[in-house]
């Protein structure tokens, strides 16, 4: 049986963390200069890292329905949280288009990668760690499309940033673990000891970025849109994933990856678009902080059901 508590307890480290890299930059700790570094470390060494332990061997990931599913997954669930946004968007108290829009892009993308992803580890078999990065793909996929054309912006322009160095890794990933082969222990030992170190500093990271744009939100008013992202992200968007978690055809290593993706707050990554490609930044920091804080709660809750409803667990 997993109950709540247990649910709440593999929550928890997340909100530790992400309260750390707040810390750190409230004590000017980790200072804004060093984020770009970090980052580009983060991404470009530890994921990719942490990729390659989790697809390399990884028995789940020789299976057909397991390479060309949680992309498309990954993708189309993306499509969903963006569309009932978008349906929404006219009653949210939005004062114009551009939050409108930003709105719907912040609601619909979910914190898919580095908050989701140590709720798989501590849930789930290794197996599911791997599938999670093939929906992912998906994701980024939509964000670079879905996204940029519902903040009113053509999509595919910056089609290139699809290709880097978690995607190389991946694919290099799917074809050396669909040939069977082995990297040398040294060489595995070193690369699983890069990778564990991902998702903390990731979440550091995020709780650094909290720090910086929850300063906007002292402009005051908003609270109508942030209710609304709070039903719309944590409230009607887990219902229809889940549904489609538990009646489309899907793996089991899919279905854990999907109720665990259920159940996320909005994806900080949106604030970044919409800073860069003419949304309403305001409004979507108001979404993130509002679903994020209420997520300490709906989180484990929905992983809880999502547990019943999907896996059939008690």
């Amino acid at each position: 049986m997993i109950d709540f508590w247990t649910v709440f307890s593999a929550v928890m480290p997340v909100y530790c963390l992400v309260a750390v890299g707040v810390f750190l930059r409230k004590a000017d700790w980790l200072t804004h200069q060093a984020d770009e570094s970090l980052i580009r470390v983060v991404v470009n060494v530890l994921t990719p890292c942490l990729i390659l332990d989790n697809v390399l061997n990884n028995e789940a990931l020789r299976r057909a329905d397991n390479l060309l599913l949680p992309p498309l997954f990954g993708f189309c669930g993306i499509v969903v949280g963006v569309g009932v946004g978008w349906m929404v968007r006219r009653w949210v108290g939005a004062s114009n288009v551009r939050e409108e829009r930003t709105f719907a892009c912040a609601t619909g993308f979910q914190n898919y990668g580095y908050a989701a992803l140590p709720l798989v580890i501590k849930l789930f078999p290794r197996e599911t760690t791997g599938v999670l990065f093939l929906h992912n793909l998906g994701v980024d996929i939509a964000m670079w499309t879905v996204g940029l054309v519902t903040l009113g912006h053509a999509g595919l322009t910056d089609w290139r940033k699809l290709v880097n160095a978690p995607l190389v890794a991946i694919v290099a990933g799917v074809v050396l673990n669909l040939g069977g082969i082995r990297l040398p222990e040294f060489l595995q030992t070193s690369n699983h000891m890069l990778g564990v170190c991902c998702f903390p500093l990731g979440l550091i990271l995020i709780g650094a970025t909290l720090a910086e744009t929850t300063g906007q939100l002292r402009s005051g008013g908003g609270w109508r849109l942030m209710l609304s992202g709070c039903v719309v992200r944590c409230g009607i968007t887990p219902i229809l994933l889940l549904m489609g978690a538990r009646y489309l055809p899907a793996s089991l290593e899919l279905k854990q990856v999907l109720l665990i993706e259920a159940a996320m707050p909005a994806a900080v990554f949106p604030i970044v678009l919409a800073r860069h490609y003419g949304g309403d930044t305001l409004t979507a920091v108001r979404v993130v902080v509002a679903t994020s804080a209420i997520g300490f709660v709906t989180i484990p809750m929905w992983v809880r059901f999502g547990l019943g409803f999907v896996l059939g667990k008690r």
